[in-house]
């Protein structure tokens, strides 16, 4: 099963409002595992960049002006993504975008149900907890310390890894393989055993007597009777 988890960042939040896609990050899973397969790419948005979505991802008008336009990227982006499920990060957003640049080109829009939303189905598993990707990260231990700014193909790496523990984390089966073919086992990994002289157990003489004592005290015990 292939699927693709996909980020984007933008020049803004509304691109009604004239906002563009500036950078798109993918990666390949199959069967939940990825592949090594990515997609990645900067975009000229043929605009300014406001300063409040530079804080965000650092990706300057002068940077972005000597990448191609998203009209030259359109068909290998699409071929990429194929008809598989889009992994994403609030879907509706990243879609919103990538469907109003599609659309303009006259191309096909992306099936909204192609989608998978990770932060649906985090406030699902979560409900009240925050759902973003630097708090699910730290839920689930993984290391974001690389992500100093918002970059679509890093986010789209440690989404990936949220999204398998999302859906429940690797199979156990997996770990198990990967040590029969190292050879590590738990069998392998145990020290071997340092004999030890076996410990008495027998009664003292002391304790003998008081148990004969405690047992003449007892009136016509059961064990004694014919």
């Amino acid at each position: 099963m292939r699927e693709i988890v996909l980020d984007t960042e933008t020049t803004g939040l509304d691109p009604a409002a004239g906002h563009r896609l500036v950078e798109i990050g993918c990666v390949e899973l199959v069967n939940h595992l990825a592949t090594g397969e990515v997609y990645h790419v900067y975009i000229n948005p043929e605009r300014d960049m406001p300063e409040e979505a530079f804080n965000v991802h650092g990706l300057s008008a002068e940077f972005l002006s000597g990448h191609p336009k998203f009209a030259d990227l359109a068909d290998g982006f699409i071929a990429f993504i194929g008809d598989s499920p889009l992994v994403i990060h609030n879907a509706d957003f990243d879609m919103k975008f990538l469907n109003w640049e599609l659309k303009a080109l006259g191309r096909p829009e992306i099936p909204r149900a192609q989608a998978i939303d990770t932060v649906a189905m985090a406030r699902r598993r979560f409900p009240g907890s925050p759902a973003n990707l630097d708090a699910l990260c730290r839920r689930f231990e993984i290391d974001n310390t690389a992500r100093s700014k918002h970059g679509a193909l890093l986010d789209a790496e440690l989404l990936a890894e949220v999204y398998l523990e999302l859906i429940g984390g690797r199979e156990p089966g997996l770990a198990l393989a990967t040590a029969a073919k190292t050879g590590v086992t738990n069998q392998a990994a145990r020290r071997e055993r340092q004999p030890r002289p076996p410990r008495p157990h027998s009664p003292s003489e002391s304790e003998l007597a008081a148990h004969e004592a405690f047992i003449a005290q007892i009136k016509d015990p059961l064990w004694r009777m014919e």
